[in-house]
């Protein structure tokens, strides 16, 4: 039936093309739809292509009467950029297409993105257990299937049925409430409960489609005109730059000390606190990402006393970013949550406003596509929770899946469960990995001519200083692109290795960096380093003073 639908769908485009071959525009459009395949019900179109096309369309319909322009859409918007899926991305995308059609046509066979925690599209497996509850929620016909129990650990059927009931009609089709399904916040409830050892409350809980959404709707509440600043760290992670953006809020820096392994100083706070005041700013937020991204760093849990001390002082909410919780590699640091940290000093809910994110994209799990997460929103009024259960309630409910895999990673296997072994196997096995590729990849940028690295600490990211070359500082001034980007482009160009410029995270002025992904698998990891010693030394000849 796909086939012929498919052959329906290409037979009604080429007849379309043949009709209109004499008008070019809509020529120029269809020339976007790649070939059709038996095999695939899919179309994809590179960003490239599409920012390509559009271009050309703007520069030789310059007199249409179009209603939308770039003078006419939401200023906000064109303020907003976020480096991760940015331009290098978009070459990259166009490089690998060419790949397709000419294997020799670059001296690499594969682009490697290293630009995104994107843990599954570069060969991490899924959780087992995971990926069975999943899978008979998904598809409850399994469960009445008497070979399901050869297939399937006994565990995931049960759990798949608690999960199961607590779904009206067994419905995962279905929207739920608006925060989620009950029974999985109380999951989740629990799972923190454990973590902590301070009790949680499943109608704090917000579930979202990964932790972004719950980003922007703590933006959406907190921010009402460019008079709202949120401190945030520099470098940063571009969603919260490009969220303050897009809700016309005011990003107030702090700035970490790479020095000192990117560390959070209370004195920057103050000083940054200090100076948006005298411009006029109200800060309403501090948003700390723990562990770092881009950074890698953990903050130790003194540190974080001496944050919720000054948030408390200052009167700020804490927005929490602790998606990398699971990610920590090193034996003298363990993650501490915001929450355990401020009840442990005394303050509960009447004292302080504290919205903790977690996602199921990072972690050992790395289910980027299932778009699960959440948000425990603390120290909020009854009136003000009505309010974001509002903005919460026009998106109607996150995805169901994502529901269900945010509630298992919250509560996962435990001893002497059918799954316990094998998920703790899979469990160690990725996170000792990832261990080893950071150290691996840390070592070998810092025998870099003029790059120096810090340990990564935790995350899914290195951030390289590099010193450049003042010929290749005005090359890239020539090329009227910054310097960082100037020297990722060519990196690109030259291994198919990609990565994102320091400068889409912001950084101390006159500094350069990169960011690099350790996800790459094992057996990947020593080829990247060759290519990207070869290519920096090379370089530095290029340009050397």
């Amino acid at each position: 039936m796909r086939r012929f639908v498919i052959g329906q769908a290409k037979n009604l485009i080429d007849q379309t093309r043949r009709q209109h071959h004499h008008h070019h525009k809509n020529l120029r459009l269809l020339s976007l739809l790649p070939p059709f395949s038996a095999a695939s019900d899919s179309i994809p179109v590179s960003s490239s292509r599409l920012l390509s096309s559009s271009s050309e369309m703007s520069a030789s319909d310059s007199s249409s009467s179009l209603p939308v322009t770039l003078d006419s859409i939401n200023p906000k918007v064109l303020k907003c950029e976020y480096a991760v899926r940015g331009e290098i991305v978009n070459i990259a995308q166009r490089l690998q297409e060419e790949l397709k059609t000419n294997k020799d046509a670059y001296p690499f066979d594969e682009i490697i993105y290293c630009n995104i925690g994107n843990p599954q599209s570069l060969g991490q497996q899924p959780i087992t257990f995971f990926r069975e509850v999943l899978a008979l929620c998904s598809h409850t016909a399994l469960l009445d299937e008497s070979a399901t129990h050869g297939l399937f650990s006994a565990d995931s059927i049960e759990r798949a049925w608690k999960i199961l009931d607590q779904i009206p009609g067994k419905a995962t089709g279905a929207y739920s409430h608006s925060q989620g399904i009950k029974g999985l916040r109380d999951a989740i409830a629990a799972g923190i409960e454990a973590r902590d050892g301070f009790p949680a409350d499943p109608n704090d809980i917000f579930m979202t489609d990964g932790a972004s959404p719950g980003v922007h709707m703590m933006m959406q509440l907190l921010i009402s005109s460019e008079k709202d600043g949120i401190l945030c760290p520099i470098p940063q992670y571009p969603l919260y730059s490009a969220s303050i953006a897009l809700h016309g809020g005011s990003l107030v820096p702090y700035y970490l000390d790479e020095a000192s392994g990117w560390g959070l100083e209370i004195s920057e706070l103050k000083k940054q606190l200090e100076d948006a005041r005298s411009k006029g700013i109200t800060v309403r937020a501090l948003a700390v990402i723990n562990p770092g991204n881009p950074t890698g760093q953990v903050l130790a849990e003194e540190n974080q006393r001496d944050i919720v001390d000054f948030c408390k002082q200052e009167g700020l909410v804490i927005l929490a970013d602790e998606v990398y919780q699971e990610n920590v590699y090193v034996p003298d640091k363990k993650f501490h949550s915001f929450k355990k940290v401020a009840r442990s000093m005394g303050y509960g809910e009447k004292d302080i406003s504290l919205v903790s994110f977690q996602s199921i994209s990072k972690g050992y799990y790395g289910e980027c596509g299932k778009r699960g997460g959440y948000m425990e929103v603390t120290g909020f009024t009854s009136d003000v929770r009505e309010q974001i259960y509002k903005v919460a309630s026009v998106n109607l409910c996150s995805n169901i899946s994502g529901q269900i895999l945010a509630s298992l990673v919250m509560s996962p296997p435990k001893p002497g469960d059918d799954s316990y072994d094998s998920y703790i196997a899979e469990k160690e096995g990725i996170l000792s990995s990832l261990a080893k590729r950071a150290k691996t990849l840390e070592e070998a940028l810092n025998k870099l001519e003029g790059v120096t690295c810090n340990r990564a600490e935790g995350a899914m990211y290195l951030f390289p200083c590099i010193k450049l070359p003042q010929k290749a500082i005005a090359a890239a001034e020539a090329a009227k692109t910054v310097p960082d980007a100037f020297y990722c482009k060519r990196l690109l160009n030259a291994t198919g290795i990609v990565v994102v410029p320091g400068s889409g995270f912001r950084q101390v002025p006159g500094t350069w960096h990169f960011r690099c992904t350790i996800l790459p698998q094992e057996d990947k990891i020593p080829a990247i380093v060759n290519r990207l010693t070869e290519f920096h030394k090379s370089f530095m000849d290029e340009y050397r003073d």
